[in-house]
């Protein structure tokens, strides 16, 4: 895809989650429209971090583009999944047990103290832990198979390379799902908020992703944004065992300075000389 149409169409989601929003401004209220803004927001940051990991996992791969395209389509539909699963029981959770809001958030700072650290480019992910587990379960061939999923080789039931990247995809969203739901319920605990703000940053991920594989560079200091709204959502969720409610106006006005200025400093501070990602064959 190119960069003209993937910024157009990246822009033509943004429209319909702002059209969508004013729905909810006229029919619930100024109170819930915020609630959107902030959750959209908060899922729409996360969802770009993991999309550089996702870079990074074809990249090592050597995945071609238009295979890339097969597994970010079938990827995000099981976010969709996924993620109503994780607000459903998440919710129930909360409900049952508000306690449970205070681990969230440690969870949420823990995990944005832990993106500050450097972490290696070049990471071989044929040794990843749930590689490891699909193999148990099915065997994987080594060479593509164009843009199939699972082959038969001698009447036995293969999986291809490319449904391995998948699986590795969907398992990096899970992971990341266990962050981002709980960072929304920083802002508003309504199912239907919640649900509908992931689901409108979700749609539009696959053409984000294209807008970043040809710009991720001038963007290398996003994850440390995202790093701060994860540690500030975490604390506006622990701050409420102390009946502390950090208002939600701050907490959007927080949240965009932080994006911003995650932003400005990608383009103001030179890059660093790229390191070449290579894996030695087996």
């Amino acid at each position: 895809m190119s960069i003209k149409k993937a910024v157009s169409w990246v822009a033509f989601w943004f429209s319909l989650a702002m059209a969508f929003n004013v729905g909810i401004y006229l029919i619930k209220g100024k109170q819930a429209a915020l609630e959107f803004l902030g959750g959209y927001v908060i899922e729409l940051s996360l969802s770009v971090d993991n999309l550089f990991l996702f870079l990074l996992i074809f990249s090592c791969f050597g995945i071609a583009p238009v295979y890339q395209r097969r597994v970010l389509n079938y990827g995000i539909i099981g976010a969709v999944v996924m993620r109503l699963l994780f607000i459903v029981v998440g919710i129930a959770i909360v409900n049952r047990f508000h306690w449970i809001l205070y681990v969230f958030g440690l969870i949420l700072i823990i995990s944005g103290i832990k993106m500050f650290r450097p972490q290696e480019e070049c990471q071989d992910f044929r040794d990843n832990l749930m590689l490891r587990l699909l193999k148990k379960v099915i065997p994987v061939t080594n060479t593509m198979h164009g843009d199939k999923f699972f082959i038969r080789i001698n009447n036995v039931f293969h999986a291809t390379p490319l449904f391995a990247i998948l699986f590795l995809v969907e398992g990096s969203d899970l992971v990341f799902a266990i962050d981002s739901i709980p960072a929304v319920f920083s802002i508003t605990r309504d199912p239907f908020i919640v649900y509908s703000s992931n689901i409108f940053a979700i749609l539009g991920l696959r053409n984000m992703y294209f807008v970043l594989e040809k710009l991720h560079e001038s963007f290398r200091y996003v994850k440390y944004g995202v790093a701060c709204i994860l540690v500030f959502t975490g604390i506006k969720l622990s701050v409420l065992f102390f009946h502390i409610e950090i208002p939600l106006f701050v907490s959007l006005l927080t949240i965009f300075s932080l994006i911003a200025i995650s932003i400005l400093a990608s383009v103001i501070i030179p890059a660093k000389p790229k390191v070449e990602c290579k894996i030695a064959d087996e």
